[in-house]
Protein backbone atom coordinates (compact mmCIF):
# COMPACT_ATOMS: atom_id res chain seq x y z
CA UNK A 1 0.00 0.00 0.00
CA UNK A 2 2.91 2.38 0.98
CA UNK A 3 4.39 1.97 -2.76
CA UNK A 4 1.43 2.64 -4.07
CA UNK A 5 0.91 6.43 -2.71
CA UNK A 6 4.08 6.61 -3.56
CA UNK A 7 4.23 5.96 -7.05
CA UNK A 8 0.94 8.11 -7.19
CA UNK A 9 2.94 10.95 -5.46
CA UNK A 10 5.63 10.51 -7.92
CA UNK A 11 3.11 10.61 -10.89
CA UNK A 12 1.55 14.12 -9.32
CA UNK A 13 4.86 15.59 -9.22
CA UNK A 14 6.10 14.46 -12.71
CA UNK A 15 3.06 15.49 -14.52
CA UNK A 16 3.37 19.10 -14.21
CA UNK A 17 6.79 18.82 -15.64
CA UNK A 18 5.97 16.65 -18.66
CA UNK A 19 2.24 18.66 -19.09
CA UNK A 20 4.58 21.62 -19.34
CA UNK A 21 6.28 20.71 -22.24
CA UNK A 22 2.81 19.07 -24.00
CA UNK A 23 1.57 21.94 -25.69
CA UNK A 24 4.71 22.46 -27.86
CA UNK A 25 5.46 18.79 -28.41
CA UNK A 26 1.51 18.03 -29.71
CA UNK A 27 2.11 21.25 -31.84
CA UNK A 28 -0.97 23.06 -30.23
CA UNK A 29 1.11 26.00 -28.97
CA UNK A 30 2.04 25.82 -33.11
CA UNK A 31 -1.64 25.62 -33.92
CA UNK A 32 -2.55 28.56 -31.64
CA UNK A 33 0.46 30.69 -32.65
CA UNK A 34 1.35 30.12 -28.27
CA UNK A 35 5.17 31.43 -27.79
CA UNK A 36 6.62 28.19 -26.68
CA UNK A 37 8.13 28.32 -22.80
CA UNK A 38 12.07 28.91 -23.07
CA UNK A 39 13.71 25.59 -21.95
CA UNK A 40 11.15 23.90 -24.58
CA UNK A 41 12.28 26.36 -27.50
CA UNK A 42 15.68 25.83 -26.60
CA UNK A 43 15.30 22.10 -26.69
CA UNK A 44 13.37 22.49 -29.61
CA UNK A 45 16.06 24.21 -31.51
CA UNK A 46 19.11 21.97 -30.34
CA UNK A 47 17.37 18.96 -31.78
CA UNK A 48 16.62 20.41 -35.03
CA UNK A 49 20.07 21.48 -35.61
CA UNK A 50 21.25 17.92 -34.59
CA UNK A 51 18.91 16.59 -36.80
CA UNK A 52 19.83 19.23 -39.70
CA UNK A 53 23.24 18.44 -39.22
CA UNK A 54 23.43 14.66 -38.89
CA UNK A 55 21.01 14.32 -42.17
CA UNK A 56 22.61 16.62 -43.85
CA UNK A 57 25.96 14.64 -43.29
CA UNK A 58 23.93 11.68 -44.82
CA UNK A 59 23.27 13.36 -48.00
CA UNK A 60 27.05 14.41 -48.26
CA UNK A 61 27.25 11.74 -50.62
CA UNK A 62 24.44 12.67 -52.92
CA UNK A 63 25.88 14.87 -55.63
CA UNK A 64 22.68 16.66 -56.13
CA UNK A 65 22.62 17.28 -52.27
CA UNK A 66 26.14 18.01 -51.41
CA UNK A 67 25.95 21.78 -51.66
CA UNK A 68 22.72 22.59 -50.01
CA UNK A 69 23.63 19.59 -47.23
CA UNK A 70 27.32 21.39 -46.56
CA UNK A 71 25.23 24.82 -46.19
CA UNK A 72 22.91 22.74 -43.89
CA UNK A 73 26.26 21.71 -42.21
CA UNK A 74 27.48 25.10 -41.40
CA UNK A 75 24.45 27.01 -40.47
CA UNK A 76 23.23 24.68 -38.41
CA UNK A 77 26.75 24.48 -36.57
CA UNK A 78 26.50 28.11 -36.26
CA UNK A 79 23.33 28.53 -34.80
CA UNK A 80 24.11 25.67 -32.34
CA UNK A 81 26.97 27.54 -31.48
CA UNK A 82 25.27 31.29 -31.30
CA UNK A 83 22.90 29.15 -29.29
CA UNK A 84 24.93 27.95 -26.72
CA UNK A 85 26.89 31.15 -26.47
CA UNK A 86 24.30 33.27 -26.26
CA UNK A 87 23.03 30.88 -23.14
CA UNK A 88 26.06 31.45 -21.29
CA UNK A 89 26.86 35.16 -21.38
CA UNK A 90 23.00 35.17 -20.70
CA UNK A 91 23.86 33.24 -17.45
CA UNK A 92 20.91 30.88 -18.24
CA UNK A 93 20.67 27.41 -16.49
CA UNK A 94 19.53 25.48 -19.30
CA UNK A 95 21.53 23.41 -21.42
CA UNK A 96 20.72 22.42 -24.74
CA UNK A 97 20.62 18.55 -25.04
CA UNK A 98 23.55 17.02 -26.99
CA UNK A 99 21.64 14.03 -28.50
CA UNK A 100 18.76 13.73 -30.97
CA UNK A 101 15.36 13.34 -29.68
CA UNK A 102 13.41 10.26 -30.31
CA UNK A 103 11.12 11.64 -33.21
CA UNK A 104 14.12 12.97 -35.19
CA UNK A 105 16.18 9.84 -34.45
CA UNK A 106 13.70 7.97 -36.35
CA UNK A 107 13.59 10.39 -38.91
CA UNK A 108 17.87 9.64 -39.38
CA UNK A 109 16.93 5.68 -38.81
CA UNK A 110 14.59 6.05 -42.24
CA UNK A 111 16.71 8.35 -44.19
CA UNK A 112 20.10 5.78 -43.62
CA UNK A 113 17.95 2.92 -45.05
CA UNK A 114 17.18 4.73 -48.34
CA UNK A 115 19.11 5.08 -51.48
CA UNK A 116 18.97 6.71 -54.88
CA UNK A 117 15.69 8.60 -55.51
CA UNK A 118 14.18 7.71 -52.92
CA UNK A 119 16.62 9.12 -50.25
CA UNK A 120 16.79 12.06 -52.20
CA UNK A 121 12.93 12.17 -52.07
CA UNK A 122 12.71 11.69 -48.26
CA UNK A 123 15.72 14.42 -47.39
CA UNK A 124 13.76 17.12 -49.26
CA UNK A 125 10.36 16.39 -47.63
CA UNK A 126 12.34 16.14 -43.98
CA UNK A 127 14.10 19.24 -45.08
CA UNK A 128 10.96 21.12 -45.61
CA UNK A 129 8.96 20.25 -43.14
CA UNK A 130 11.52 20.71 -40.25
CA UNK A 131 12.22 24.34 -41.98
CA UNK A 132 8.94 25.05 -41.64
CA UNK A 133 8.59 23.84 -38.02
CA UNK A 134 11.77 26.09 -36.90
CA UNK A 135 10.14 28.90 -38.98
CA UNK A 136 7.16 28.37 -36.65
CA UNK A 137 8.78 27.90 -33.51
CA UNK A 138 11.33 31.16 -34.01
CA UNK A 139 8.81 33.49 -35.21
CA UNK A 140 6.46 32.75 -32.15
CA UNK A 141 9.38 32.84 -29.80
CA UNK A 142 10.73 36.04 -31.22
CA UNK A 143 7.11 37.55 -31.01
CA UNK A 144 6.60 36.62 -27.31
CA UNK A 145 8.96 34.21 -25.98
CA UNK A 146 10.10 34.90 -22.47
CA UNK A 147 13.95 36.14 -22.70
CA UNK A 148 14.55 39.35 -24.35
CA UNK A 149 18.13 37.86 -25.63
CA UNK A 150 16.45 34.89 -26.99
CA UNK A 151 13.85 36.76 -28.79
CA UNK A 152 16.10 38.71 -30.07
CA UNK A 153 18.49 36.00 -31.92
CA UNK A 154 15.28 34.01 -32.54
CA UNK A 155 14.19 37.63 -34.82
CA UNK A 156 17.70 37.55 -36.36
CA UNK A 157 17.83 33.68 -37.45
CA UNK A 158 14.56 33.96 -39.09
CA UNK A 159 15.70 35.06 -42.27
CA UNK A 160 18.52 32.46 -42.64
CA UNK A 161 15.62 29.80 -42.08
CA UNK A 162 13.02 31.48 -44.65
CA UNK A 163 16.55 30.86 -46.69
CA UNK A 164 16.69 27.43 -45.83
CA UNK A 165 13.37 26.42 -46.70
CA UNK A 166 13.55 28.30 -50.30
CA UNK A 167 16.73 26.11 -51.07
CA UNK A 168 15.06 23.06 -49.47
CA UNK A 169 12.15 23.44 -51.81
CA UNK A 170 14.23 23.95 -54.23
CA UNK A 171 15.48 20.54 -54.23
CA UNK A 172 15.12 17.85 -56.56
CA UNK A 173 12.05 15.58 -55.82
Amino acid sequence: MKKSYLLVAGLCFSIPALAQSLPEKTGVNSMMGIAPKTDDFIRSVAWSDLFEIQSSQIALSDPSLKTFASKMIADHQKTSSELKQLLSTSNMATTPPSSIDDTHQKKLETLQGLHGDSFVSQYRKDQISAHKDALSLFRRYARSGENEALKKWAGDTIPILEEHLKMAENLPR
